[in-house]
């Protein structure tokens, strides 16, 4: 046992000594590229969404903070924000996968995540204004989504039509921004109601109903 402790330790500083000699490089394997059909535009705007939806999971997250305060104590708004927030960073996940799985994002993938991550704000005086700010954060990132389905679609630079990608924004983050477009519209429509009726004890009702999931 003492001679292995030895050569452990002498092992040790030969390492330490040698430093990036001792490190094992590999050949990069030689793959055909025929399969890489994704052009430049589409590809750029593709990385440009990731930014959109990180930003948009930031935006949350400062919701949902700002809601758990002590001072403001709107559980129920605070779940409802901080699942969102999950919701969109989900979002960024799958177009980094579908890119990788289109053979892209082999070089350096940290790239993407190389700009300033900044909520569009960190304070809100209310439940519906932030409920309000959800629903136009939630428009714009549809807006950039159906820009790069047309950008996609028919880019300038390259006749080339990527079908597969267009129908997988189409069906798997459209389908889910409208109906969730749709449910911010309700909230803040149903919010507004309860206040004019209540006054401050209807963002007090509404954040119970929210905690619950009733709304």
């Amino acid at each position: 046992m003492r001679l292995l402790g030895v050569f452990l330790v002498a092992l040790t500083c030969i390492s330490g000594g040698l430093g990036d000699g001792l490190k094992c490089t590999l050949k990069p394997a030689d793959i055909p590229t025929s399969w890489i059909d994704m052009v430049d535009p589409c590809i750029k705007i593709m990385e440009s969404q990731v930014k959109t939806e990180i930003e948009a999971a930031m935006t949350y997250l400062a919701m949902g903070a700002h809601f758990a305060r002590d001072t403001i104590n709107r559980p129920g708004f605070s779940k409802f924000f901080i699942e969102s927030a999950s919701e969109e960073r989900e979002h960024a996940m799958k177009i980094i996968e579908y890119l990788l799985m289109r053979g892209q994002l082999t070089n350096d993938v940290s790239k993407l995540l190389k700009f300033p991550l900044k909520p569009i704000r960190e304070e809100w005086n209310s439940g519906v204004e932030a409920l309000a700010d959800a629903l136009n954060l939630e428009a714009q990132v549809t807006r950039s989504i159906r820009e790069i389905i047309t950008t996609c679609e028919n880019p300038k630079s390259q006749p080339f039509n990527d079908y597969h990608l267009v129908d997988y924004l189409t069906s798997d983050f459209l389908d889910e921004q409208y109906k969730g477009q749709r449910d911010l519209a309700g909230k803040v429509s149903t919010l507004g109601k309860m206040m004019q009726t209540h006054g401050p004890l209807g963002e007090f009702l509404f954040d119970k109903k929210l905690l619950n999931g009733e709304v």
